[in-house]
């Protein structure tokens, strides 16, 4: 049964625990989506959390813990818009560093537009096409729980094995963050590598072995397919590092066949939930014929249509004179902000239905981000020219915004989808949602200058040898400027749209045999773009939650567990990059706690994320 609306939601303690653990978990997630090039939900670590601390108060409730949850959340939808994006404007030179206003205001706003632009569609997808919303059932799973205080000692003791993983690496340097090897085949490179993060493998036991799969086969038509095929063409004689000829050939040529295959899943996920829209617009203007909250229950109360629609209003203006700032010129800046409402709700309606399917950690919020990059950028070659300086930059805002935006409203179904089940009142989320945006948007610019006084942010270089690789901002700098530059490989491009292609038809194949596995084309195309090292993790941890699915399917709180302990990997091993940030900019020295000349190599922290990968299994399935 529900949890009774009565009870007290938006109370003072629930509120500041929101805020601080908003604020927390965005800094965490800016540090992995640098780090990783992806993001994951904080709404079950933020609900562990809040219980364990509401507990200590006498009169706290399951209403209150979800509040804090959907403020808390915020944190790491705003970090993926922030981090996959802004970060470019650093890449081509534009900013020296992080302005916090900027900042503000660019994520503040795009997080505010997308907890508006889904309010139409909660009633559409959550209660009419009833989707699974993995994340925001599984929630709302943990916060019944939380009476009995199961999970947090599971998630403490993760976070401290991801914790102390993280300080050997970085900080004693007692190994290297890749285990890889590249050798010539004739003229063709053979690859292999494993990052040995912790997070990356709990963000496997998270997705599971079928998104673990997909992910990791993109990597593997890019570099076990694509990235040979090409050095042969192309005739390149094996007188290079094998490494180093694989990354040339795969950062220059092969990642893009990834953007052009994430265009194509975008316009298919787009096409796919066309009826979702209409739904979702037509039950927010009957809810403003029938007199807004008049006759509604409380569980079933919005953010009134007429607030939405004068709020987009509103928060256009200030977009407007952001982008005005960077253009001069009133007639562009207008036409800019027009993109990005547009494509703003668009793809918050994309993100929120993606999200319904495969959960917000894998909902590829880049791919739809590029796609706006593409359209904003040869809409601003028309209207500026090739010669702008500025259209780089101005095309880089747009899709800011628009990600934030996208983020968010997939981040906010999820929690809507908990609170649904919880018996919670949807406006009241609503409002901490964009409560917990505007917090999670002031964090970011002080973590983003000091992850990259600490590290930097790019290729890695000999003064920076583990700078953080930003891998979408990288993307996004290269496209905005290929565009403007004439320099993007447009073939690749359409390879890239044929391959989407391809996997799309595979997809519906499996779907029409009834297949338990499906091959999600976005999944499969951010593994095509990610560096291979990145997704072998993600592969291994899919098949530990598979095992664990497997060794307890008579224990329901083991995959639960399972997710804690990820959760927590996650959560510790990011925390730990930022703090470890803090000695290295205040004595500029990266080896200020190092206890070696050099790290050993990756393969020792192979070992020791194998010994990881068999504690998640061991503690999950003994639960």
């Amino acid at each position: 049964m529900n949890a009774s609306a009565s009870l007290p939601q938006i109370t003072v303690k629930a509120v500041l625990l929101g805020i601080a653990l908003a604020a927390i978990l965005a800094g965490a997630n800016a540090y992995l989506g640098l780090f990783a090039g992806m993001t994951v939900s904080s709404a079950i670590p933020a609900a562990v959390i809040s219980m364990a601390v509401l507990r200590l108060f006498a009169n706290s409730n399951i209403l209150e813990n979800n509040i804090v949850q959907t403020t808390a959340s915020a944190g790491s939808s705003v970090a993926a818009g922030v981090v996959f994006t802004v970060p470019a404007l650093y890449l081509l030179g534009v900013w020296q560093r992080f302005d916090f206003f900027w900042i503000m205001a660019l994520a503040g706003l795009g997080g505010v537009l997308g907890v508006l632009f889904s309010v139409p569609l909660r009633r559409a997808l959550i209660l009419e096409r009833k989707l699974p919303f993995p994340e925001g059932v599984a929630t709302a799973a943990v916060l019944r729980a939380g009476d009995s205080g199961q999970g947090v000692g599971a998630l403490v003791g993760a976070a401290l094995a991801g914790s102390i993983a993280k300080v050997c690496e970085i900080g004693l340097h007692l190994w290297a963050g890749t285990a890889e090897r590249a050798v010539y085949l004739g003229n063709a490179v053979a690859y292999f590598g494993c990052n040995v993060s912790p997070a990356l493998l709990a963000v496997g036991v998270i997705v599971g072995r079928n998104i673990g799969i997909v992910v990791f086969s993109g990597g593997a038509i890019a570099w076990y397919f694509f990235v040979p095929l090409y050095s042969i063409m192309a005739g390149h004689a094996p007188d290079a590092v094998a490494l180093d000829q694989g990354y040339e050939i795969w950062s220059t040529k092969i990642r893009y066949i990834g953007v052009g295959s994430m265009l194509i899943g975008g316009l298919w996920s787009l096409f796919e939930m066309r009826h979702s829209l209409v739904d979702g617009v037509r039950s927010a203007q009957a809810a403003a014929k029938s007199g807004g909250w008049e006759g509604v229950a409380e569980t079933e109360r919005d953010l009134p249509i007429a607030w939405v629609g004068g709020g987009i209003l509103v928060l256009t203006l200030p977009i407007m004179a952001l982008y005005f700032q960077i253009v001069h010129s009133v007639g562009v800046a207008a036409v800019m902000a027009v993109i990005m409402i547009a494509a703003g709700f668009m793809f918050s309606a994309v993100s929120s239905y993606m999200a319904g399917l495969v959960g917000s950690s894998n909902n590829p919020i880049s791919g739809m981000t590029i796609a706006t990059l593409l359209f904003a950028s040869l809409v601003l070659l028309w209207l500026i020219g090739p010669d702008a300086t500025s259209g780089p930059a101005a095309a880089i805002l747009i899709g800011g915004v628009v990600c934030c935006a996208a983020a968010v409203g997939g981040d906010n179904l999820q929690d809507l989808k908990a609170g649904h089940i919880v018996g919670a009142t949807p406006w009241k989320q609503q409002l901490m949602l964009a409560v917990g945006a505007l917090v999670s948007a002031a964090v970011m610019a002080p973590v983003l200058n000091l992850l990259v006084s600490a590290y930097g942010i790019g290729p890695a270089t000999a003064a920076q040898p583990d700078s953080l690789n930003a891998p979408q901002a990288n993307l996004m700098a290269s496209v905005a400027k290929g565009v403007f530059g004439g320099g993007l490989p447009w073939d690749m491009i359409a390879i890239g749209a044929a391959v989407g292609a391809a996997i799309i038809l595979y997809d519906k194949w499996l779907e029409h045999r009834g297949s338990t596995f499906r091959m999600p084309v976005l999944a499969a195309a951010i593994g095509i773009y990610l560096p291979l090292e990145l997704t072998t993790p993600i592969l291994i941890g899919g098949f530990i939650a598979h095992a664990i699915h497997k060794a307890a399917a008579d224990k329901p709180l083991a995959e639960r567990t399972s997710m804690l302990v990820g959760a927590g990997l996650i959560a510790g091993e990011a925390l730990t990059g930022i703090v470890m940030a803090v000695p290295i900019v205040v004595f500029q020295d990266r080896n200020v706690i190092a206890i070696a000349d050099s790290p050993y190599g990756g393969w020792p922290g192979l070992v020791v994320v194998a010994a990881i990968g068999y504690g998640v299994y061991k503690v999950a399935t003994k639960r």
